[in-house]
């Protein structure tokens, strides 16, 4: 695997964006990119750079994590050939989920531009044919109620080895003879356009502009799901990033509380599993 080329990866941000100003930062400026072979963690190494100094829109990018996280504290395989990218936008909001819904839709968008038909699994996971192609790290920090700081973090699949659950994009095009991502460079430019772009019209027209585009490219609507014993619909995503769950008065267990319980459920990222026969987690 060749070492990630910076001028490749700045001529093409170049051409996507063309005279269009980015919102998080000129990566073409040397103190605000920074390339690496192999972290242990893109996320880790941008918030020891913020804590030395470094402001906000300064990048980070690897081909390789050997200490990758994923949500939830998971472990995330961040083999070399990988596209493994860190940026902190300067942004003031107060919900950090929105922040990921944001970054999804962006990057889901984008690729779409692209010819590759990415879907979303809620909150952050980017799926291609059923499999993960990619996954969303959003780290924060609060101050007044309102984000200081924030990393988000991207680890997409190049041409980097996959479990069987995973899909990277070189072995998606393998049957295509020109595909329109030639390059890991061109690969991070349009990633990197995605989340500038979806945190621009974030602060400019709010989470109400993105979350139809969002929840269009939601594998997980209409999903069925158990909670608290009953099944349920999911029916949307709220303003706050919290699923939408529509139950179905008809389906209550013998183990159900005898209470009335809502006919709508909303369930806060990390309070439910979207696998094979989701259930609320205790």
């Amino acid at each position: 695997m060749s070492e990630f080329n910076q001028q490749k990866f700045i001529n093409s941000l170049s051409k996507i964006q063309g005279a269009r100003i980015s919102h998080i930062s000129n990566p073409s400026t040397p103190n605000h990119l920074h390339i690496f072979s192999s972290l242990p963690s893109t996320n880790q190494t941008l918030w020891q750079l913020i804590d030395s100094g470094a402001s906000p829109g300064t990048i980070v990018i690897a081909t390789q994590q050997t200490a990758g996280r994923g949500q939830w504290g998971r472990n995330w395989i961040s083999s070399i050939g990988g596209l493994y990218m860190s940026v902190a936008p300067n942004i003031s909001i107060s919900q950090t989920p929105q922040l990921t819904i944001s970054t999804a839709w962006g990057i889901a968008s984008s690729l779409q531009d692209y010819g590759v038909p990415v879907k979303i699994k809620w909150p952050n996971d980017l799926i291609l044919e059923n499999r993960k192609l990619g996954g969303i790290l959003t780290e924060t920090k609060i101050k007044k109620k309102k984000i200081s700081q924030a990393v988000i973090g991207i680890g997409i699949n190049w041409a980097n080895l996959v479990p069987e659950t995973g899909i990277n994009l070189q072995s998606y095009y393998r049957n295509q003879s020109q595909p329109k991502i030639s390059s890991l460079e061109k690969l991070a430019a349009i990633v990197f356009h995605g989340v500038d772009s979806a945190i621009q019209q974030l602060l400019e027209s709010g989470i109400e502009s993105i979350l139809p585009g969002y929840t269009q490219l939601l594998i997980n609507m209409g999903q069925e799901v158990l909670v608290e014993n009953r099944l349920g619909k999911i029916v949307g995503v709220t303003n706050s990033g919290e699923l939408k769950v529509k139950i179905n008065p008809d389906s209550a267990t013998s183990n159900t509380d005898s209470q009335i319980l809502p006919s709508e459920i909303y369930l806060k990222p990390g309070t439910i599993s979207l696998g094979y026969g989701a259930e609320v987690r205790s």
